[in-house]
C-alpha cells in the first residue's frame, strides 16, 4: 500500500509543478510551509518536515530548489545517537533562490537577498546579500549586483510583456531572425 501511496504522491507533485502558483502555494501551506504574500514558488521539494520552513513576502523560488530540514547522516551511528537532527529554514522578504539550489537546515536568509543557481546554502546570511557557491558564501551586496545588471549588455526590457513580445525583443536584441 505504501508503494501506491508514494507513487500517487509523486505524480501529484509532478502535476503541481504544471499548475498555477496559487494552487501550488495552497498545497504547500496545507503541508505546513509558512509562505508570505505575493510569492512565486516553482518547487514542491520541502523535505519531510515542511512545517519547519518559513518564507517571507515577495519571495521567488526557482525550479529544482530543495529544502532539507533534517540531517540523515545521524543514522550512521545506530545505538550511539538516539534521535534525529532537525532545523528550521527561514527566508526573509524579497528573496530570490535560483534553479537547483539546496537550502539546508538551520539556515536563515535575510531580506532582499539573491541565492545563485546551484548554491548549497547553510548558515545565517545578512540582509542585502548575494549568496553563491558550494558551500555558499556572500559574494557581494545586492546594490552592487543591481548596478551590474543595469550595465549588462544582455539587459532586455521584457518585464510584464506577453511571451511573444519577449521573444521578439530578445531576438531583435541578439539579431536573430
Amino acid at each position: 500500500m505504501g508503494f501506491i501511496y508514494n507513487t500517487l504522491e509523486s505524480l501529484y507533485k509532478l502535476f503541481l509543478l504544471k499548475v498555477s502558483d496559487e494552487i501550488r502555494i495552497n498545497y504547500l501551506r496545507r503541508q505546513g510551509v509558512k509562505i508570505g504574500k505575493n510569492c512565486k514558488i516553482h518547487t514542491v521539494n520541502f523535505s519531510t518536515e515542511p512545517y519547519l520552513v518559513e518564507i517571507g513576502d515577495h519571495a521567488r523560488i526557482a525550479s529544482g530548489t530543495i529544502f532539507i530540514t533534517h540531517d540523515g547522516s545521524v543514522n550512521c551511528f545506530p545505538g550511539e545517537v538516539d534521535g534525529g537532527i532537525f532545523g528550521k529554514i527561514r527566508l526573509g522578504n524579497n528573496v530570490f533562490v535560483g534553479n537547483n539550489s539546496i537550502i539546508l537546515l538551520n539556515t536563515t536568509i535575510g531580506n532582499n537577498c539573491i541565492v545563485g543557481a546551484g548554491s548549497v546554502v547553510r548558515g545565517h546570511f545578512p540582509d542585502n546579500s548575494v549568496i553563491l557557491g558550494n558551500p555558499a558564501t556572500v559574494s557581494m551586496k545586492t546594490d552592487l549586483l543591481k548596478m551590474l545588471f543595469r550595465q549588462n549588455p544582455g539587459l532586455v526590457k521584457t518585464n510584464n510583456l506577453p511571451k511573444s513580445e519577449c521573444t521578439r525583443r530578445i531576438k531583435k536584441h541578439f539579431e536573430i531572425k
